[in-house]
């Protein structure tokens, strides 16, 4: 049996951007101290010239970015998601979004699985706060492998970009070939039954449970949503159409989140039954990240248990 590969991808995302780096001199990166644990501090020691550590002033650097931005550099500001999307929100969307600057956000230690950090700094709001800004684009990569793509993505996109990162160590999902696109979802599996609409880490616990499911003879189509504004509406009505009924899952408030953006695009177009598996309007506690992710249902288990809830409702 092949070893499986886990990387955090925030790891993934330090070393993307020295890869960027190499082949884009005009990318700067801003950090608010926290280079060590954002690992943009890869490209502070590769491009020293082209790194600036704004201090613990998460607002400020995102006006910096900014007024980096209008000279004609491709900005990547980097810290906590807490900080980028919760403190730094007015700078954001003022800033950043308004004139819609070339500005990307990585945001890292996002979700519960920050683990022993707590509730203050497990943020499991920020995409809610970031969809609510016009033109700005939000990924969440499921792997090391598609977190490389989405940043060279992101680089070459006009626009604000907010990228998701966690600190917890997942497998790797894709082959090195693999192709990403903003905006273009990514079916994994095919079914018939139910569909499980999946982001960031929570893709390997999809991929987990649709296996769960094919067991009981159940057919779950399995579709990794790794671009969640916009979202791809078309893969979502398809899927809605071909199995009658959706399964999200995210590791975020089911509030403002994916499960809000696949159930607006179904009630629009195509209404069927949409469960949503994630935080439950509830804020995170301390302990051991892979423990909190069970505790708060964030598994293979509770996306079959509410995969034939969703079935239940046809």
């Amino acid at each position: 049996m092949a070893e499986v590969i886990k990387t955090a991808t925030r790891d993934a995302y330090g070393k993307a951007l020295v890869e960027l780096g190499e082949k884009n001199k005009n990318v700067v990166v801003l950090d608010a101290d926290l280079a060590a644990a954002t690992k943009t501090g890869a490209f502070k020691k590769a491009f020293p010239e082209r790194f600036f550590d704004t201090g613990i002033a998460e607002s400020n650097m995102m006006s910096l970015a900014g007024g980096l931005a209008t000279t004609g550099f491709t900005v990547f500001a980097s810290t906590f998601a807490m900080f980028a999307a919760g403190r730094a929100f007015e700078q954001v969307r003022n800033t950043i979004g308004y004139p819609h600057l070339n500005v990307k956000i990585g945001a890292t230690h996002a979700g519960i699985s920050v683990g022993e950090d707590g509730a203050s700094h497990q943020c499991c709001e920020d995409i809610a706060l970031m969809r609510s800004i016009p033109g700005m684009v939000i990924i969440n990569p499921a792997d090391d492998i598609e977190t490389r793509a989405a940043v060279l993505a992101a680089a070459e996109h006009d626009g604000p970009v907010y990228m998701r990162f966690g600190r917890l160590a997942v497998p790797r999902i894709f082959d090195e070939d693999y192709k990403f696109e903003i905006g273009k979802a990514v079916t994994l599996k095919e079914g018939t039954d139910v569909t499980i609409i999946a982001t960031g880490l929570m893709v390997n616990e999809a991929i987990e449970a649709a296996k769960a499911l094919e067991a009981e003879g159940i057919s779950a189509e399995l579709i990794n949503m790794h671009t969640i504004k916009p979202l791809d509406k078309d893969a979502v009505i398809k899927a809605a159409k071909k199995t009658g009924c959706i399964v999200t899952a995210e590791e975020h408030n089911i509030i403002g989140g994916l499960g809000s953006a696949v159930s607006e695009a179904v009630c629009e177009e195509c209404p069927v039954p949409v469960v949503r598996v994630g935080v439950n309007d509830e804020f995170g506690k301390s302990g051991p990240a892979v423990e909190l992710l069970h505790l708060y249902g964030l598994d293979a288990e509770n996306i079959v248990k509410h995969a034939k809830i969703a079935i239940s409702k046809k």
